[in-house]
């Protein structure tokens, strides 16, 4: 990249700090903590930090249950963007991409530009990008072009969400970036909802893998966001609730989780717990129909005592076949 062009953003990056609009632009704000916080030069030249193959397994082990549940969906995501010139990233929640989907055509472009698993992508290391400053925002962005903290990051363009794990904690980013200069906007808002899309996917399976004896149940959408899951053991007792559900259910998101009756928690005669009802319904009726009408083998299938599934059963008035 031309002295110049380096000499102009870091001339826009500067200007933009100046003028106090870090309290109204996220890409400020973030400009100024490159700067001013991690002390970066927007005209920096090195390319990103890689860990070595020892470093990267390490990562990798570390970021298991995350890479587990993400695999497929990575798939049909990439599927989805792949022909369109851009490649998918998983990081976790240091920054790094330990998967990555893409081209065997495009590999070496992108390897060029540290899109590449083992790559350090935090906001520390490489100022305003998709990974780092979506793991600092927590929700959903893009970083287009110029709006990269760094010069040499600007034919960039990097969409990324946060998945959150099942104790509502940040487990990393799911990022699909290109580097194509004929992106248009109604393009980039098809990634920003598959990409964001794919991430509650993750999130969806890493909690139904925490909680594989529960009953999951959704809760009502929030703000036109998908419902969130609750895990709801043998007792009735609510005992896991994803980040999207706390917040629909006005709980706080970064506390641990106590066990708590699901009557109480999803209230009275609401429009949650008639959600709630219905859904328990049909999963009663579904394992009575497996089990062609047997009360005991539903039973266990849904592990739950005989007593208590007959409780269940008598509540929602429905009679074994």
């Amino acid at each position: 990249m031309k002295d110049r062009q380096l000499a102009q953003h870091a001339a826009l990056v500067e200007a933009a700090i100046a003028s106090g609009h870090a309290a109204k632009s996220a890409v400020v704000a973030s400009w100024c903590r490159s700067l001013r916080l991690h002390h970066l030069n927007p005209e920096g030249k090195r390319t990103p930090v890689r860990l070595s193959e020892a470093e990267l397994r390490q990562a990798c082990a570390r970021a298991e249950p995350l890479l587990h549940a993400a695999r497929p969906v990575m798939d049909r995501l990439y599927q989805a963007v792949g022909a369109s010139g851009c490649c998918v990233l998983l990081a976790g929640d240091d920054g790094i991409p330990v998967a990555r989907r893409g081209a065997a055509g495009d590999d070496p472009t992108f390897e060029s530009w540290g899109l590449w698993t083992g790559a350090v992508w935090s906001e520390q290391h490489e100022g305003t990008n998709g990974i780092g400053t979506c793991l600092v925002e927590k929700r959903p962005l893009t970083i287009d072009r110029d709006q990269h903290f760094f010069t040499r990051n600007t034919l960039l363009s990097c969409t990324a969400a946060p998945i959150y794990d099942q104790d509502a904690k940040l487990a990393g980013v799911l990022d699909v970036s290109s580097c194509r200069a004929d992106r248009t906007e109604g393009f980039a808002d098809l990634i920003t909802l598959a990409v964001t899309e794919a991430a509650r996917r993750i999130e969806a399976d890493i909690f139904r893998a925490a909680f594989p004896k529960a009953r999951i149940v959704l809760t009502p959408p929030l703000d036109g966001n998908g419902g969130g899951l609750l895990a709801i053991d043998a007792d009735d007792l609510v005992v896991g609730a994803t980040r999207s559900a706390r917040l629909a259910l006005g709980l706080a998101p970064d506390r641990a989780f106590r066990a708590v009756p699901a009557a109480d928690l999803l209230g009275g005669p609401g429009a949650a717990q008639e959600q709630f009802d219905d859904v328990e319904r049909s999963i009663l009726q579904r394992a009575l129909l497996r089990a062609d009408g047997n009360v005991s083998a539903a039973a266990k299938a849904l592990g739950v005592s005989r007593a208590t599934l007959h409780r269940k059963l008598k509540r929602f008035e429905i009679k074994p076949h």
